[in-house]
């Protein structure tokens, strides 16, 4: 099969989605489905008409990590394992860092690499009955792909090590209450919270969502008198762009704005 069959891609409108289709190995994350997802992340930041970035497995299940198959067969007790985490982890931060914002739609297993690429995207919309947890410690094994770093700071450290040195599973439901997602809700009502969600994020500035994010995610680590830089900066490109004097301009008329993403 090829790896576009197992990481397909569609253009719906301003949104692109990306589909995690191995359902028969519980859509279990390969390396070429590792490269695939890099060269797809080129295309979507290349194209201005796609605002808003979607990832969701076929069948009610996100995904449950890596292919352990292969695992077991090639890398185990190799060098390919260290190379396998290096590829991991470049896109996952790709996906994180990038300017587009992107929603995880989180059903059945999200665990270990699966789990990986959740917290990766900029927000997640679970199932209240998903399974949910970075499951590594249960395999005496190591996430390579983001979660000593990015956990941390979503969550703060007790509740990482919660989670990471118990390896326990969350359902979605109690994942919303963990603040470890965005939102939960029954299957039968998920799509339609994920559209509602989608739709907030799709009539804003493109312009001011790429500023925003990137000044957000670039803070997390910065010292208060950076930040304040960052912001003053961030303030004066802002009001330079065309998108600012439009969401002026639409306000000041009492109409909807129509934006250029410049």
């Amino acid at each position: 099969m090829a790896v576009e069959d197992d990481l397909q891609f569609e253009r719906d409108g301003h949104i692109a989605r990306i589909w995690l289709n191995r359902p028969h190995k519980k859509n279990c994350i390969t390396v070429p489905m590792l490269h695939r997802l890099d060269q797809l992340i080129t295309e979507i930041e290349a194209d201005p008409e796609l605002r808003v970035v979607v990832i969701r497995g076929r069948e009610n299940t996100f995904s449950s990590g890596f292919d352990l198959d292969s695992l077991k067969e090639d890398f185990i007790g190799t060098s390919t394992a260290m190379d396998v985490a290096v590829v991991s982890a470049k896109v996952c931060d790709r996906l994180y860092n990038m300017s587009k914002p992107s929603v995880a739609v989180l059903e059945g297993y999200v665990t270990a690499g699966g789990f990986e690429v959740s917290i990766s995207c900029d927000f997640a919309i679970a199932d209240e009955n998903a399974k949910i947890g970075d499951f590594h410690i249960r395999r005496a094994l190591f996430g390579g792909a983001g979660p000593i770093y990015r956990l941390p700071r979503m969550l703060g450290i007790r509740k990482t090590k919660e989670l990471m040195l118990t390896g326990k599973l969350l359902s979605g439901k109690e994942a919303d209450e963990f603040d470890l997602i965005n939102a939960s809700a029954p299957a039968d009502e998920l799509d339609a919270t994920v559209d509602e969600f989608i739709a907030q994020l799709l009539n804003k500035s493109p312009f001011q969502m790429k500023l925003t994010k990137m000044a957000i995610d670039r803070g997390l680590d910065a010292d208060i008198a950076s930040l304040m830089v960052l912001e003053h900066l961030a303030v004066g490109v802002t009001l330079n762009s065309d998108d600012a004097a439009e969401g002026v301009s639409a306000f000041l008329e009492k109409r909807e704005p129509k934006w250029t993403g410049r």
